[in-house]
């Protein structure tokens, strides 16, 4: 029997994954957030402003979610599974029925795969990394902890991402790439040479010159 679930976070990242969990039959606890008031998918569901009351649940009673959203220079996501780790506790893996998951594939701890995500074989994920809505992770990519490839992001085959790197929202990253740690490709960006270690690729933007159409 699968243990209840908490999850840690109360926005909009944490009610798309409580979507997912109750479509599956999951049985929610509770949310725990400082500040909220839990709309949405999240609606009904007991909410916990004081983290102590999450204590009363043994880490063998109870298996954790990471609710909090993951946006490039923000390390809250990283330090709340941290936190939690370092307590005892185990984070759950969040995998939506309408992902398509290789069994060749490894998923680290915690790692939640959105909606029309694809995961192929060989690929490895690493804890508590993030493959949002439509990406797509090709055969033999290597994923670091704590990474998001946000809705429509693209790893070609044999792409290596370090930890905490982000890959926005309709990016690709060509295949064999290595991108370093807390690296950020910008939305929309294709990436066609190795990113260095904290260095951000922005997408080419057209512009526009005025011509003379004056004739003589």
């Amino acid at each position: 029997m699968n243990k209840p679930l908490i999850m840690i976070g109360a926005g909009g990242h944490a009610s798309v994954l409580a979507d997912i969990l109750t479509r599956q039959g999951q049985t929610i606890l509770a949310l725990v957030a400082p500040e909220s008031s839990g709309k949405g998918a999240l609606a009904g569901l007991p909410l916990w402003q004081d983290e102590t009351l999450c204590m009363t649940f043994s880490p063998e009673k109870c298996v954790l979610v990471n609710g909090i959203g993951s946006l490039p220079g923000c390390g809250l996501r990283a330090r709340i599974f941290a936190h939690y780790l370092e307590k005892g506790y185990r984070f759950a893996c969040v995998l939506a029925q309408e992902a398509v998951i290789s069994p060749h594939a490894s998923l680290g701890q915690g790692v939640q795969v959105m909606p029309g995500a694809i995961v192929q074989s060989g690929a490895q994920i690493g804890d508590n990394s993030i493959i949002n809505t439509g990406a797509i992770v090709e055969h033999d990519c290597v994923v670091g902890r704590h990474a998001h490839l946000a809705p429509r992001a693209v790893l070609c085959g044999g792409a290596t991402l370090g930890e905490r790197v982000h890959v926005g929202s309709g990016a690709v990253v060509i295949q064999g790439l290595q991108l370093g740690h807390e690296a950020v490709v910008g939305a929309g960006a294709i990436l066609t040479r190795h990113l260095p270690e904290n260095h951000i690729v922005y997408p080419a933007r057209p512009y526009l010159t005025e011509r003379n159409n004056k004739q003589g």
